[in-house]
């Protein structure tokens, strides 16, 4: 298929309207069969459950072109899951089995025009995500829902080469011991972007989120989970039940045990022992790693022997080997790739 005449090379990490998109609506206890649509605007009553009590989840994943020029997805198949695990959370109905990966193979290949070449460092970002959509005043779950696939070109997240992020110490809360940390509900992001843009204005890049219990262990970032490498070559990474659980972390871990043979460990990481590691990062969908220099803790500078000016050493083999598997240059685990076409 022939690609759109885009310069591929110089796209941002925005929002991009492509062709098709994939909508399915639930009502009187049962989905739809979805379409595939060119119709880009969302139609909603005034007093839609989305805009009073902003029910709605998310999912974020990418479609690739690989060394062999197939289009595909990575691990869309635990994105299905955690989706309908946060649907279930926010009283929503979950989507029946197969639907979400059906729904996400549609869209990409019907925008497979849009799909950047490989080699380009562009991906096409897939977006799906579900909403009450029909009047609810009263606070309830709502009684009908739509359920959507939008996909957009996005270019490579670090322009000009990777660079050690700064981040600072939160003091905002992101999320309550039993709370919503632990889905991919739109409130939780709602709720870190006042932190976010104070964190900006203060001239760091991130924030790092604290337990709110106890305000001692670290969480996650406002869209990413972290990732610790200690001196002894050791990849950590924090237990908690209200961080979201990354497939890129999970599968980070999987690279780190499985493909360079490194120790790993799941457990409750505090403040206190961060001055401890060698490396920092974060991990999401968007940049499968972003390298972290130094954490200001509230004027006490933590600086990683990484340094600010690259990725540190395990870092950079985890980062250029799971992107090895996702654009083929390396096997991947069975169950990994979903080839779309």
């Amino acid at each position: 298929m022939e690609k759109k005449n885009i310069d591929w090379a110089n796209l941002g990490f925005g929002y991009v309207k492509t062709d098709y998109r994939y909508v399915s609506n639930y009502a009187d206890g049962k989905w739809d069969e979805g379409v595939i649509t060119e119709d880009d605007k969302v139609v909603l009553n005034e007093c839609a459950g989305v805009l009073q009590y902003a029910q709605t989840v998310f999912e974020g994943l990418k479609a690739y072109t690989t060394e062999k020029g197939q289009i595909v997805t990575f691990r869309p198949d635990l994105n299905a899951s955690r989706m309908n695990d946060s649907a279930a959370r926010l009283e929503m109905p979950t989507l029946p089995e197969g639907r979400f990966v059906d729904a996400v193979t549609k869209t990409v290949k019907a925008n497979a025009a849009w799909v950047p070449p490989y080699g380009s460092g562009a991906t096409l970002y897939v977006r799906p995500y579900m909403f009450g959509s029909n009047p609810v005043i009263g606070v309830k779950p709502a009684d009908e829902y739509q359920f959507r696939v939008l996909t957009t070109p996005v270019g490579p997240y670090f322009k000009g080469g990777v660079k050690p992020l700064t981040i600072c110490v939160s003091d905002f809360d992101r999320a309550a011991p039993h709370g919503t940390g632990h889905i991919k509900a739109g409130l939780n992001y709602a709720m870190s972007l006042h932190a976010i843009v104070t964190a900006h204005h203060n001239g760091f890049d991130e924030n790092m989120y604290l337990d709110s219990g106890t305000r001692t262990k670290v969480e996650e970032t406002g869209g990413a989970n972290f990732l610790f490498v200690t001196k002894d070559g050791k990849v950590v990474t924090p237990k908690s039940g209200s961080i979201l659980p990354s497939i890129t972390r999970r599968s980070l871990i999987y690279v780190a045990k499985e493909y360079l043979g490194l120790e790993t460990e799941e457990r409750e990481i505090t403040l206190e022992e961060v001055k401890d590691f060698a490396e920092c990062g974060l991990c999401g969908t968007a940049a499968v790693i972003s390298p972290v220099g130094k954490i200001v803790d509230h004027g006490k500078e933590i600086c990683f022997p990484s340094g600010m000016t690259e990725m540190g050493e395990i870092t950079r083999k985890l980062y250029d080997t799971l992107t090895g598997i996702q654009m083929g240059r390396i096997e991947a685990p069975e169950g990994w790739i979903h080839v779309i076409e």
